[in-house]
Parts: C-alpha cells; structure tokens; sequence
C-alpha cells in the first residue's frame, strides 16, 4: 500500500514524530514497540544494543506496520509516521527533523549523561531545525530503577559499561528538566509495555493541537486535549524466593563398607574356627538379617537377667554424653566425657584398679548356639581391646561353626552391610551355602541369578533389601533397640547408635571416631523433640514434622552438626506453615521479624531471604505494627529494607505529586470550562437582544 494513500484520506490526520536522543538509550527499541508490538524479555533489550534500523520504508513494504501506524486520539482519525535517527552528536539529522509534526526527545533513566544532553545539545538542535514544533521528553529503561542490576549487568555486552545504583535517576530529575524546558514529561518501559501508549498518543495530541492553531478551519481538531498527565508506574512483586532442596547425600553404602574394614565402635566379634577374628556391629546385621536380629536380641533379654555386678559391667558398653567413664590403659588416667572433671592424681591409680578389668575377661556365660541355628556354636559378652581405638569394651563374642570359612563369611557380612554383591566374586558356590547356612535369602537369591546369567534381577531384591533395613532401623531408633550411646538432655534422653551416626553425619563421625573428647557444654539447651528429629533424619533422611517440633530450634541443631540438607527441609517446612499461617489470616508479621535474624545466625539463608521478601513486600504494615522491631534490626537489613520495600518511596513520592497535579488540573479545567460557558451564555443573551 502507498504511503501517500493515508494523504489523500479525507480527515485523517497524519503525523511525523521524529525521535532523537543519545545512543543506546532505547529509541529504536521504543519505536518497534508501537510500531511492531514487540515483546521482548529484558535481558534480550539490554544484552546488545542495538543501532538503528527502523527506516520510513517500513510503511511501504509491511501491511502490519502500516495498519499499526492508524489510530484514533480524542476522535480525530491519525496516522501515525515514525523516523527513527542516530544517536551520534555530529551527525547531520536535518532531513529528519523536515516538515515533522512532533519530536520525541529520549533519554535513559540508567545514563545521567544522556539527561544532559538533552538541555546541552538535544533540545537545541531541536530549536534550530524545527523551532516551532512541539517537543514530548521521555525516559526511557524505566524497568531498570527495580532492576536485579547484577544479573542486567551479567547479561549485557561483556565491553559494555556496567550500571551502578547510583547511576539510576528518580522520576523528579527528569520532571525538573521538561519543566526548565517547558516540556510534558513520561516515562516508558519497553520490558513491561509501560508508558508506550501514553508517549505516542499525548505526541499526537501536541501534534494536533500545534496543527489546530495553524489550520483553525478544522472543525474536527476542536476536541483534542492538551497532553494528558501520566499515573506513575507500579512495579510489579518480586516472586517470593524458591526454598531449594539440594540433593540428597547418597546412602553411605561406601561408608558402611568401610566401617566393617575399619570396625570402630564395634560391639560385636565373630570367632572362627581358624582363630579368624572378625569385628561387627549389630545395628547393620540386627536390621540386615532376621537371624542376626533374633540373635542379638536373645542374647540382650538374658543380659537383662545378669546379677547386679554383672549388669553394672554391662552398663559401660553405652556411652552416656554426658556421665560416660572412658577408661584409658595407655595413659593411666580417668577423663568424663561430656564434663571437664579431672581426678586427681592420687585417686586415679585407685579407680582404674576398681574399673580396669582383667584383659578378656567373660561378663557373662556362654550359651550354645548348636540348636538354635546351623553355622552358630556360641554367644557370651566378654572385654576386648578395639582394634582400632585400642580402647577396652564389652563385646558380645559369637562363635562359628567350622563349616564358616573367613573369606565368604567377609563377603556375607559386607552384604549385610551394603547391600550390594560384587558379580566378579570368585567362589559363589562357596558365598551361596554360607548364605543358606546363615539364612541370608536375598543374598543367596542374588547369587543364583548371577551363576544363571540374570544378574540385572538383582536390582529389584537390592531395592527392597534397602526398605526392608529402612523400616527396621526406624524400629530400633523408636524403640532403642541396640543401641550403645544415649544423649542425654534437657528434658530427657534419647538412645541411639553410633555405627549409623557416624556414617551419616560428619560431626559426629569426629565425636565418635577419633580422639575428639565431648566438653560439658558440647550439646546445650537442646530438648528432647529436636534431638528426636535430628535422628529420625540422620536414619532416614527424611524431616519428621510434629507439632511439638520448634523449627527454628531444629535450625539451629541442624546448623551445629553441619547438616545443610536437614537445614534446607526445615527452612522449607518453616516457609510451608508461615505461609498457611498467612493464607488463613492469621497475622505472621511479627513470627517473620523474629524468625529473620535467627534464620541469618544459623545460615538458614533461603529462610532468611524469604523473611527479607515478606518484610519488604509488606513494609507499610510490618512497619506501622513493629516500628521498634525494624529499627532494632541490624544495618544491613534496614538499608536492604531501604532498598527492596515495596511500594518503594519513589513511587509513593511520584504518586503524591500526580494526585496533587491532578487535582491542578482539574481545577484549571473547571474554571476554564466555567469561563468558556459563561462566555457562550453571553453571546447568545447579546444576540437574542440585537434580535
């Protein structure tokens, strides 16, 4: 289509708007916007910048282009014709600037440097090629005065200047230029589509209104306003921050391995009949093996019927956190673990000859095994050196048939352990009747498949041996089946099993695995719930949420023992029942303030960005309700509150001043209208009396 058919169109008006401004400041992107309905993502806009290319062609050779370029303002049929120019000062835009109706002078919000240009060189140039034309003064980027100015700066040109926050400009700095210059004032957001309608459409307005005066004659030009005031813009929310769960840490198959090579903590001892010693812990077979479970467990229910003495020997197999005897050969000496006691030198030498047992000495009868099981001979406690602590400890000593031979018996345990069996082992014929002698099913059944060439059978039996050994720690956890270490604390104590909890947790692998000796204060102020749920993860891996539970408690236990997975579950339970708590009106800003820095001292860091976003979105009313809380805060979370409150104080100063200059506004267009009525009462009196 023609350009010169909107001409010939009888009362359609149509407009040259020339848009000038520095480089880089958005014009070319401000004019395919309305031209095109470009819809681009901000880090498209900013990533390059791009020069110009919008030409006047453009209405000739596209029929979209064109049908945009058609609009109706106040009534009156336009056409809207945009030329876009360079931003280089010592270019020559003359023929641009000829016959235009309308110039749209630009600037960036984010280039203080483009603001005065537009006094020192724009607006002059202006002047000289087209002084009677109206001049509209736009900011343009506005997006970028709420901007994540580090990820903006990250997707940008990797030469290209970087945008600082102080480079930013208010809303009042480019109002004070358009009122030196006499000048309307807007601002546009290519990014949120903010402000390109109100630009265009009040250039059109000065455009029609300049041509009003010029060709009084058109009747039809009578209605247009002067250019229109412009709401100020609301950004929009930031999303609240995802909490992140980071990957799970992967079962310690390796570390259970290793701890059946290494057997510290040991409390059990396999006897063969090669006078092979092999160290164990009952947790991994109680809860990998239903005769390894029935066995101990029998062997537990006589220890409870044991004489008094003997019970008394017993009771030192349990490290109690904070009463435990810890009896050293090496050094002849007494240490308190959990408490800082030190005997004098005088006593010590007495108490270790009242504590010190005699090297393998039995604390209980051995009973026969021959009956109850194939492969077992029998079972009795007895004191034996660690191998790997060198500390003296009850055992419980089980001994083997000779038909159990050291290497496939190894293999069976380290089953038991792990649950894995390596495919590559030599003697399965050997594996498999140990196995069946010691009715250990799954293993026997992954050999089979292996010798039968079906090996990949054996994943589904290594799944459901994991469950079956998750369950059954779980019940010994709750029950305290087992166990050899009680925590005691505040409010009560809590059993549990060193051989799981040094697999699963780093701290208290050094607290039970080396020289490392507990303080008095090496768990204070914690109660029994938290404790609880720290150990239920450490077994499971999963939060187990009770009502009783403290969250931020839980935070702070987690943080202690170094468990950043077990931090991230709670933080996600903590935002999960904050926010419930909110959705069911019940008023959470005060839990939010208290819970904010807590979350920081206990690195609960998407905890505490995501008190950070509910303050800061709801600012006006935290504030008004905790006004001595905020001020209370530290520094750097009052100057982020500063920072990222929501509405920001720029749009709060900018809405008062657009309330208060419409109502200006109002009041001049009243009174101008009265005028103008009382005028054409006039004319109509002083002609009906000439009548």
């Amino acid at each position: 289509m023609d350009i010169d058919m909107d001409y010939e169109r009888p009362n359609v008006e149509t407009i040259k708007c020339v848009v000038v401004g520095d480089n880089a400041v958005g014009k070319t992107r401000l004019i395919c916007a309305r031209a095109c309905n470009t819809t681009l993502t901000q880090y498209q806009l900013l990533a390059t910048h791009v020069p110009t290319v919008w030409a006047i062609d453009q209405y000739r050779v596209c029929q979209e282009v064109l049908e945009r370029s058609r609009d109706v303002v106040d009534e009156v049929s336009v056409s809207l014709r945009l030329w876009d120019t360079f931003g280089d000062h010592h270019k020559d835009r003359r023929f641009a600037y000829g016959r235009s109706d309308v110039v749209v002078l630009c600037f960036s919000i984010a280039n203080p440097n483009s603001l005065n240009h537009v006094k020192t060189m724009w607006y002059q140039e202006i002047k000289h090629f087209c002084p009677r034309t109206p001049v509209i003064l736009v900011g343009c980027q506005l997006d970028l005065r709420y901007a994540d100015l580090e990820a903006v700066n990250r997707a940008r040109r990797p030469l290209a200047r970087p945008i600082k926050r102080g480079d930013i400009l208010p809303p009042e700095k480019g109002r004070e230029v358009a009122k030196e210059l006499g000048i309307p004032y807007y601002e546009t957001s290519v990014f949120d589509q903010f402000g390109i309608k109100d630009v265009f459409d009040n250039a059109i307005r000065a455009a029609l209104i300049s041509r009003r005066h010029l060709q009084f004659w058109k009747s039809h030009l009578k209605k247009v306003q002067k250019p229109l005031l412009q709401a100020p813009f609301l950004p929009p929310k930031a999303p609240p921050p995802v909490i992140k769960i980071p990957e799970c840490p992967v079962p310690s198959v390796n570390e259970a391995g290793y701890l059946l090579d290494s057997p510290l903590c040991a409390d059990v001892m396999f006897v063969l009949q090669e006078q092979d010693c092999i160290f164990a812990h009952k947790i991994y077979l109680a809860t990998s093996s239903s005769k390894f479970y029935d066995l101990f467990l029998m062997e537990c229910e006589e220890s409870s019927d044991l004489g008094e003495t003997q019970c008394n020997k017993e009771n030192t197999s349990k490290d109690v956190l904070t009463s435990h005897l810890e009896t050293n050969y090496d050094s002849d000496e007494i240490s308190l673990k959990s408490a800082d006691v030190k005997i004098p030198a005088s006593e010590s030498t007495d108490s270790l000859n009242m504590l010190k047992p005699e090297p393998a000495e039995t604390i209980s009868a051995a009973r026969s095994l021959s009956s109850w099981g194939k492969g077992f001979v029998s079972v009795h406690k007895e004191m034996q050196v660690n191998p790997v602590s060198n500390r003296l400890c009850p055992v419980t000593v089980v001994k083997m048939d000779s038909s159990v031979q050291a290497g496939p018996f190894k293999t069976v345990l380290q089953f038991l352990y792990t649950g894995q069996l390596d495919e590559n082992e030599k003697d399965l014929t050997r594996l498999a009747q140990i196995a069946e002698i010691l009715e250990v099913f799954d293993l026997r059944m992954m050999v089979e498949n292996i010798m039968n060439k079906e090996a990949f059978m054996n994943q589904e039996i290594t799944k459901a041996f994991h469950v079956r050994k998750a369950n059954r720690i779980k019940e010994c956890l709750c029950k305290g089946t087992f166990s050899d270490v009680t925590f005691k604390l505040d409010d009560g104590t809590i059993n549990a099993h060193k051989p799981l909890l040094i697999c699963s947790c780093e701290w208290m692998s050094a607290m039970f695995g080396g020289s490392f000796i507990e303080s008095l204060n090496i768990l204070p102020n914690i109660n029994k719930t938290s404790m609880q749920a720290v150990l239920d993860y450490l077994y499971t891996k999963q939060l187990s949420s009770t009502q009783e539970l403290d969250i931020l408690e839980l935070i702070a236990l987690a943080n202690r023992f170094c468990l950043p997975h077990l931090v991230a579950l709670a933080e996600q339970h903590a935002v999960q029942e904050l926010t419930k708590a909110s959705m069911s009106g019940i008023a959470i800003d005060g839990d939010v303030l208290s819970c904010l820095e807590l979350a920081q001292f206990h690195n609960a860091n998407q905890l505490a960005a995501w008190c950070l976003h509910y303050i800061c979105t709801n600012y006006n009313s935290v504030c008004s309700k905790f006004r001595k809380e905020i001020k209370a805060k530290s520094s750097d979370n009052q100057e982020y509150f500063e920072r990222h409150r929501w509405p920001p104080v720029w749009y709060l100063k900018e809405e008062d001043h657009y309330q208060r200059v419409k109502k200006e506004r109002e009041k001049e267009d009243f009174a101008l209208n009265k005028h103008h009525s009382r005028r054409k009462w006039c004319f109509w009196n002083s002609s009906a009396v000439v009548a």
